[in-house]
């Protein structure tokens, strides 16, 4: 991005943020207490660790992310989550119950409060759009009428019902992943676990999907748990999110927080890939490691807020008598906050790149020093 003061952000997707009363503590929605999965040695396999001392929770109608690369443990996570594993330790506790412990009937009642979204869709190839929405109707005992009624209502929901007779394979990926959220919708589950629901789908129709799931999370206050390896979609749509790896919880909390300040190797790695090095390939042939003479020294800063990037660079220049140059810059919507990433170039010689980088230690900017240019 070429540096400019004035910086561009793209309209955000929006997700509803909860509603608590003034001086009430809401119940999550979601919570994980002391949880571990080990699933025992089998003939000629080891056992595994899948997940270990899970302790966290998901708020009420909020949009939370848990990101993790394949065998962190994201899909035993999902299955503990709607029952259809047991945790070896600890317990999952959706909307106050305990789902650890359901056994039988109280356990089927229990997972029709929790919709499900699948990465393929999971669609049955025999049977319509409509059909297939209907589906968890049938087996919940719905009438005939009651269910005709509740699937249109869907398909208008998911915006095609135009749809209402076609099978699978007359329809587009993300036409599918609609029918699939629908599907999920039918009996008006409080959590929606969302595994993997864009990772076969094109970026244009990512967004449209992100866009259907946080309109979701607005008008009928579900829960939404994004199950991912994809930082984008977390950045997209989540407040919250968990980094999970080897089967341990190594960092969580808001996006924003996340997104300016990775503790964990791991979350580095997903971020910079989602973000790169945000090194203009012009300035990066020129970066060099040793201070130049009538040079500049190049410092990465962090920022956050509307105007954190216009502020920073004006703080900078009068209180300590810099006159610093903005090489480049990205800003983004994280989270429902503005975050960013600044390049700066700071004259003055190894001094002045010690004061930058002491004053913004001081004021709580994540900065490092990238190099130096002529």
């Amino acid at each position: 991005m070429n540096a400019h003061p004035s910086l561009a952000i793209a309209e955000p997707i929006r997700p509803a943020e909860p509603i608590v009363p003034a001086g009430v503590v809401a119940e999550p929605m979601v919570r994980f207490e002391g949880l571990s999965k080990i699933y025992p040695a089998y003939r000629d396999k080891p056992g595994v660790e899948a997940l270990m001392d899970i302790d966290f929770a998901i708020a009420r109608g909020s949009i939370a992310g848990v990101i993790g690369r394949s065998g962190a443990g994201k899909s035993s996570l999902v299955r503990l989550i709607n029952g259809l594993e047991k945790p070896t330790a600890g317990r999952v506790v959706v909307d106050g119950q305990d789902i650890s412990v359901l056994r039988g009937q109280p356990l089927r009642l229990a997972q029709r409060s929790i919709g499900m979204i699948f990465q393929h869709f999971n669609l049955l190839s025999s049977r319509t759009a409509a059909d297939n929405i209907a589906l968890p109707l049938e087996i919940a005992g719905w009438s005939k009428a009651d269910i005709r009624t509740r699937v249109s209502e869907l398909l208008e929901l998911v915006d095609i019902a135009d749809k209402h007779d076609r099978y699978p394979s007359e329809l587009s990926g993300g036409q599918k992943q609609r029918i699939g959220i629908a599907r999920a919708l039918s009996t008006r589950p409080n959590v929606l676990l969302s595994d993997e629901a864009t990772s076969a789908l094109d970026p244009q129709t990512t967004r449209a999907i992100l866009d259907l799931l946080a309109n979701i999370n607005r008008e009928l206050g579900v829960t939404i748990i994004l199950i991912t390896h994809e930082m984008s979609v977390v950045r997209q749509l989540a407040k919250e999110v968990v980094v999970i790896d080897g089967g341990r919880v190594v960092e969580r909390g808001h996006v924003a927080d996340i997104f300016t300040h990775p503790k964990h190797p791991t979350t580095q790695t997903f971020l910079s890939e989602v973000l790169g090095d945000a090194v203009p390939v012009s300035l990066a042939s020129r970066l060099v490691q040793e201070p130049v003479p009538i040079g500049q020294a190049v410092i990465r800063v962090q920022v956050r807020g509307s105007d954190a990037g216009d502020t920073l660079v004006a703080r900078l220049s009068r209180e300590l008598s810099i006159d610093v140059a903005l090489l480049s810059a990205r800003i983004d919507e994280i989270g429902g906050q503005q975050v960013g990433s600044l390049i700066l170039g700071i004259p003055g010689g190894e001094a002045s790149a010690r004061q930058t980088l002491a004053y913004l230690s001081q004021h709580h900017f994540a900065a490092e020093r990238l190099g130096y240019v002529a």
